[in-house]
């Protein structure tokens, strides 16, 4: 039996990953890098590593790539404070959920960044808590951010399931144990999701693929 459902935050509920590009590739462009949608995809999106590394490439010094860094969450501050769209088929997934599973956000973006895009969603009230990048030590692709939500609450890896968009996320969930459905949004659609439970074209097929989960369980 399905008792939690570990929501990923950014491409998932809110669609922030278009934002973090953009910000990205503007401070980027400063240093003579022209990161492409399709490098974005590869080192953010699959590896789940930083593009300034395309910086450090092209011999610019790290203070100077730690400056660039922290110009960049404010350019992705800015842009996330002019609001967020909701994504498709999300509050009928919550609604569909709320009080028969625990649900919670698991999430990279540090709180600063999470807080702002969230002001005007009304998303949050559905969540029992909330894991950010400050409450783990290594981000996905490792486990622990879903390690850290299972000892949250107190469940099996088998009784819960997670929601991500990218591979790095899917990668994470299954290290930790953890089924894992995709649902892939413009960037990320296409791309190899190893390991992945199942991959579904809209958050309202949410509920019915746990039907399936549990029907399965029970055989």
């Amino acid at each position: 039996m399905i008792r939690a459902v570990f929501w990923d935050n950014d491409g998932v509920l809110v669609d922030t990953e278009v934002l973090y590009f953009q910000a990205t590739r503007e401070i980027l462009a400063r240093t003579g890098v022209a990161l492409t949608e399709a490098l974005f995809k590869r080192i953010s999106l699959t590896e789940g590593q930083s593009a300034f590394s395309l910086a450090a490439e092209r011999g610019i010094a790290q203070d100077e790539i730690d400056r660039l860094h922290a110009e960049r969450n404010r350019r992705y501050l800015e842009l996330l404070q002019n609001g967020v769209r909701v994504m498709d088929g999300v509050r009928e997934a919550l609604d569909g959920l709320r009080g028969k599973v625990v649900q919670g956000i698991v999430t990279s973006s540090r709180r600063e960044h999470f807080d702002a895009m969230h002001h005007g969603t009304g998303l949050l009230a559905y969540f029992d808590f909330i894991l950010t990048r400050e409450d783990f030590t290594l981000s996905k692709p490792h486990p622990e951010p879903y390690l850290k939500a299972l000892a949250h609450c107190g469940f099996r890896p088998e009784e819960c399931l997670v929601i991500e968009d990218s591979p790095r996320g899917v990668e994470a969930a299954v290290a930790a144990g953890i089924r894992c459905l995709a649902v892939p949004n413009d960037l990320t659609r296409g791309s190899a999701f190893s390991g992945v439970w199942r991959v579904i074209g809209s958050c309202r097929e949410i509920a019915g693929e746990i039907l399936r989960i549990e029907a399965l369980d029970r055989a």
